[in-house]
């Protein structure tokens, strides 16, 4: 390969032409990259300005190319990439810069140093800034260091090629205080920008553009610094470093102190400076090799026959990977061959003879830390030993009972790709990484002469550089994810960080209570996160989904009631408290609810609260932002009105005064309310000031801060032409992007969104009725990542999308489905440039728009307002009705689904439960003497003369089935569970008859439970007529009088969930008895007894089902169940019982055959009316 070289001197390239001169002219591209003379191009510049640059294809145009960023560097190197075979190539190049100033300086460790005392003068301002470059091969050494006021001190320090900032308070200090780190792999030999910027408190770190934030502690905001020392530590009172210190090895340029050149004033011999240093950096020569991939190895002559017998090899390394050969060479005499690698990031040495292996050793550990370290192989006079980093990194010794001399080729990295090679066999993964320093027999070797074919010989090796990156500095996994790297990609580990995905961008919680919600969750502890993948880390809250509204509710310290007694010696009692959010999470939540409010109380006695309307008030209290800001009104009044509730409802206990408390009376009053204003919540501190007079006392309560609404959950607009669109600024996801949004529509295809550049472009959308597309292009072609849905998507439901874009892949989700990925290129994606407007339900490009409605759409978790911006644009309108064809599942038990304006309703009026998904079972615990009657509308035209009506009329009034469900739980056997009476007579009981017990004249059904008497029996339709009372355990003398005797026993157990057709008679007397025509005996309370959840093992009690649901049953020895149907009519009383082996009418056999089958799941019993089996 031709490269083409020609020397900058001091100029700073801003620009470059390249064109190419020739009667027969061939494209050419070429790559440009700043470089330094014995170096190679930095990390920097391989980085950000990799992309090659195409030449002219003509002699006559003029190709020009603007960099980006400028490029410093004293070589400029022409690499061209492609050649015209025919015809013959000229070029010309012409760069363009501008003056560029250097002060260098060289420091060599020891007394090699500089130090400024800064003496009061121009450059000492409030703002304290310090710039250089500095470059070394060393990875460790003082950089800088600055001391203030009371030896308190800052300092820059090298440690493992990374620049950590400390901070000393003092010599007497234990430890220093570690403030950040920033930079990777800084031991390059190239030159590294720092910048520390100091304002106050807060300072600024920047290396190579990358910038990391402090806040300083407080007793070095006023710090300023007296004394600057280069490359070692002084101290103001001291002439001579300090002896601890590790001193720099390298070059400084350009030191500037608050625009100032110090290295300037050393030239000049100023007063201020001392030191010894020379100006001028000398350019070591170390020459290094890349192994980047799979072919790459190294071959160099082996011993010659004037080396004492033995080998002895050495080399350094660095590498991200935890495996690969570091150097092998074969033992012909012996038909063996030795092997030197790495293996789980250790140094591993194995030797075989005769295909066996003879010997293995181990050194080392962590050896894939991407630092430089040093290997020795020796093998002479019968001993064998290996070591790293000089032995301090672990040493290993053998005595092999067999000579080891390498007269054969040695080769490090890798085998040549000819198979059956003799010489060498590599049965380990090749090495990737660099090399240098590489020595054999103790001479150093010349990898000029091997880059020149000279020496050796070589396959993809990249000489005369190290190309190793550290894709973990900056790191690119965000929200704390750990990172971690091989040679060629880094992996983020996103356990408890709350976060998934390839770079830890996404976040796995919900953004708020109402999204909870629509999962089907129901009250409980969640974590949410406001912002999505934004900086906010989730929170801890409490979601209440008990009432119509999702109350979100953010706890403090302190909730309960507080007694203040009086205390003569304080005059004030104030309080703070301390919310489980962070401030940020706090506001981020304040932000995004529709309504907060907090409780806020005072019980007082002998205890003003806020005076009157003209005075100064006794107590406030703070609230808002921050540390909140002073505010004098009370609960359930106004911000600045100086009153409390009553005072704006005009009912206080005195007219005189705007509060209860301030009327000053020896009984016990109170001022409560809520605070409903968003601006000055939460609470931060109470003051009460009228507690210290004798006799005075109070009380205070802050509640917790409750939120309800999400703005963002339910903003949606819908579109109702494929040519209507919103557009909104830029979107700006250079590195990482994610998109997520909830869509619903009829139509078969349209795009979701479009952002576009001058190349760069991203858009989502539906490509067929069961296909969405994410297609993005960031400079290295057009990826596309698509899911396929087995159901059509227009179905005009809620589909959710999400979408994510990193540096190291693209993936799509689509509702639950799994995800679909695109891996990114092995060298990442550049920056995503977008520049124009960001379309939403249309383009720019003229594709076909979306038409149906989208909602919830944000991206990098800030949402997009549709709403207020459809409001304002013709074609879209702000909502989108229609949520119970996508949530209406989620209303449970005959609940039936209630359109809202945003979002839906379960209606549970209908059901037997309660609950915001009417999943919550209203139970009662029943005593001996309670019972619950249900009375129904008695038909007019019946209840004048019903014995009178002919039998036909009779049977065409008889419904033809009823609908019961109960749950229970019980100890009682026997018992009466329900009872229910028609206006003819007839009626209908539920009870539990105890096991083997008959009775006479009845239909009883006896079932059998294969579980202990306390598990589920679900399901009763029987047959019945007109009926006019639902009884809970009646006490009747109509009653029959084997149900007489029953129900005088009373039930002592638990009911729940009692449903009789469309009543739910038990729920109406524990919920609406002053609405229902309910008639309640005894004491009836409600309690969660009837709940799965309230079931103890243990206990002797536990529940029990019947419900609408068809099912089998198995049989065991239990005590019945027995369902009983009476059919009255003063003539005729029949019935029949079944129990486990007994006879049953041949017309019942089939049904119980059919029914009753073994299941695991709860019983379910289904009674068939059969009118052979009614017959008298």
């Amino acid at each position: 390969m031709w490269i083409i070289q020609c020397e900058l001197y001091a100029l700073k390239a801003s620009s470059n032409t390249i064109g190419q001169e020739s009667s027969d002219c061939k494209h050419i591209t070429i790559h440009f990259l700043p470089l330094i003379r014995g170096s190679s191009p930095s990390r920097e510049a391989q980085t950000s300005l990799s992309p090659s640059f195409p030449g002219n294809s003509n002699a006559d145009n003029v190709v020009q190319y603007k960099l980006q960023q400028p490029a410093i560097a004293r070589f400029l190197r022409l690499i061209p990439l492609d050649w015209n075979p025919s015809g013959r190539i000229g070029l010309r190049l012409e760069t363009y810069g501008c003056p560029y100033t250097s002060d260098v300086v060289s420091l060599n460790g020891g007394s090699s140093s500089l130090v400024y005392r800064l003496s009061p003068g121009p450059w000492q301002t409030s703002k304290e800034v310090v710039s250089l470059k500095f470059k070394t091969l060393r990875n460790s050494g003082i950089l800088l260091h600055a001391e203030g006021q009371q030896g308190v001190s800052l300092s820059l320090e090298l440690e493992r090629g990374k620049l950590q900032l400390l901070l000393r308070q003092g010599k007497t200090s234990p430890e220093p205080l570690h403030l950040t780190s920033l930079g990777s792999l800084l031991d390059d030999q190239h030159w590294h920008h720092v910048v520390l910027e100091q304002k106050s408190a807060h300072l600024n770190l920047t290396v190579d553009k990358n910038t990391e934030r402090v806040q300083l502690p407080a007793e070095f905001m006023a710090c300023l610094y007296k004394c600057l020392s280069l490359g070692a530590v002084h101290s103001l009172r001291s002439q001579k470093p300090d002896a601890s210190s590790k001193d720099l090895h390298g070059c400084i340029e350009n030191l500037l102190y608050n625009g100032f050149n110090l290295i300037e004033l050393a030239k000049n011999s100023d007063h201020q400076v001392t030191g010894n240093v020379t100006f001028s950096c000398a350019e070591p020569v170390s020459v290094a090799l890349t192994f980047p991939g799979p072919q790459s190895f190294l071959q160099l002559p082996g011993t010659t026959a004037s080396s004492p017998g033995g080998v002895s090899v050495g080399f350094q390394f660095r590498t991200w990977n935890k495996g690969g050969l570091l150097f092998t060479f074969s033992l012909p005499q012996q038909e063996g061959m030795v092997w030197l690698y790495l293996s789980d990031a250790r140094l591993r040495l194995m030797i075989h003879k005769s295909g066996s292996v003879v010997l293995e050793l181990s050194a080392g550990a962590a050896l894939n830390d991407g630092q430089w370290h040093a290997v020795d192989f020796t093998a002479r006079r019968g001993r064998l030993t290996i070591s790293v980093d000089k032995g301090e990194g672990g040493i290993a010794h053998a005595a092999p009972s067999f000579p080891i001399t390498a007269e054969s080729q040695l080769f490090f990295g890798g085998c040549p790709a000819e198979e059956h090679s003799e010489e060498c066999r590599n049965l380990f993964e090749t090495f990737q990484g660099c090399m240098r320093l590489l020595t054999v027999e103790n001479q150093r070797v010349d990898l000029i002469k091997v880059q020149q074919r000279l020496l050796g010989n070589y396959s993809q090796l990249q000489i005369d550089m190290c190309g190793i990156i550290d894709r973990c500095s900056p790191s690119r996994c965000e929200h704390g994810g750990r990172c971690s790297q091989s040679w060629t990609v880094f992996h983020c580990n996103c356990s408890d960080t709350g976060y998934s995905g390839a770079t830890c961008h996404s976040s796995v919680y919900e953004q708020s209570c109402e999204a909870y919600k629509h999962n089907g969750n129901t009250s409980g502890h969640f974590y949410i996160d406001v912002d999505g993948s934004g900086p906010i880390k989730p929170q801890l809250v409490y979601c209440n989904m008990t009432e119509e509204n999702t109350w979100m509710v953010l706890l403090h310290n302190n909730t309960e009631l507080t007694r203040v007694r009086p205390s003569p010696a304080v005059s004030q009692h104030s309080v703070h408290f301390d919310y489980s959010s962070q401030e940020e999470q706090l506001l981020a939540a304040i932000s995004q609810s529709e309504h907060c409010e907090q409780e806020l109380s005072y019980h007082c006695r002998k205890s003003r609260l806020l005076n009157t309307l003209e005075g100064s008030p006794f107590s406030w209290w703070l609230g808002g932002p921050g540390q909140g800001r002073v505010q004098t009104y009370w609960g359930g009044a106004h911000p600045g009105s100086q009153q409390c509730a009553c005072g704006l409802q005009g009912d206080c206990v005195d007219l005189q005064h705007y509060c209860n408390c301030d009327a000053d009376r020896l009984e016990w009053t109170e001022d409560s309310g809520l605070l409903t204003h968003k601006d000055t919540l939460p609470v931060r501190s109470l003051v009460l000031g009228d507690i210290q007079r004798p006799g005075s006392e109070a009380a205070y309560r802050v509640g917790p801060l409750r939120c309800h609404g999400d703005k963002n959950f339910w903003n949606a607009a819908f579109f109702d032409k494929e040519t209507s669109y919103l557009h909104f600024p830029t979107f700006h996801g250079e590195l990482s992007a994610d998109i997520s949004f909830l869509f619903k529509t009829t139509g078969s295809s349209g795009v979701f969104l479009e952002n576009l550049g001058i190349k760069d472009f991203i858009r989502i959308e539906l490509s067929s009725s069961t296909q969405v597309v994410f297609s993005f292009d960031v400079g290295n072609g057009p990826l596309e990542v698509r899911v396929e849905s087995s159901v059509p998507l227009n179905d005009n439901r809620w589909h959710r999308v999400r979408a994510e874009r990193n540096v190291k892949e693209a993936s799509l989700r689509l509702d639950e489905l799994p995800v679909a990925t695109q891996e990114a290129p092995t060298d990442g994606h550049f920056h995503l440039q977008l520049n124009s407007q960001l379309f939403i339900g249309g383009t720019a490009s003229r594709q076909k728009g979306f038409r149906g409605c989208i909602r919830s759409l944000q991206l990098n978790g800030v949402t997009l307002d549709l709403e207020e911006r459809a409001k304002i644009t013709p074609g879209v309108q702000p909502g989108c009705p229609g949520h119970c064809s996508s949530y209406g599942s989620l209303c449970q038990n005959h609940g039936r689904c209630v359109e809202r304006a945003s979002g839906f309703q379960c209606d549970c009026s209908l059901s037997a439960y309660a609950g915001v998904f009417c999943q919550t079972e209203v139970s009662a615990s029943f005593k001996p003497g309670t019972s619950v009657s249900y009375t129904f509308k008695e038909p007019y035209e019946l209840s004048r003369n019903s014995s009178a009506l002919p039998s036909s009329i009779y049977s065409e009034m008889t419904l033809r089935a009823e609908n019961i469900s109960l749950s229970f739980r019980t100890n009682q056997s026997p018992a009466l569970l329900l009872y229910v009476s028609s206006y003819y007579r007839e009626y209908l009981a539920v009870l539990i008859n105890k096991h083997g017990k008959r009775g006479t004249g009845l239909l009883r059904l006896f079932v059998f439970s294969s579980f202990p008497f306390n598990d589920l029996i679900s399901f009763l339709s029987l047959s019945s007529s007109l009926k006019s009372d639902i009884f809970l355990f009646p006490e009747s003398d109509d009653l029959d009088p084997d149900l007489a005797k029953l129900a005088s026993l009373g039930f002592t157990g638990c009911l729940s969930v009692v449903h009789f057709n469309t009543m739910s008679p038990l729920k109406a007397a524990l919920l609406h008895s002053d609405t229902s025509p309910v008639i309640i005996t005894g004491p009836l309370v409600q309690s969660n007894c009837g709940s799965a959840a309230s079931t103890n093992p243990y206990a002797a009690e536990n529940t029990h089902h019947l419900s609408g649901k068809k099912g089998g049953a198995s049989f065991a020895s239990s005590p019945a169940v027995c369902f009983a149907v009476w059919r009255r009519r003063d003539v005729q009383r029949v019935g029949w019982e079944v129990n486990r082996g007994s006879t049953v009418n041949s017309c019942l056999t089939p049904w119980l055959e059919s029914c009753f089958i073994k299941s695991e799941s709860p019983i379910f019993l289904h009674w068939k009316h059969q009118p052979c089996c009614m017959s008298p």
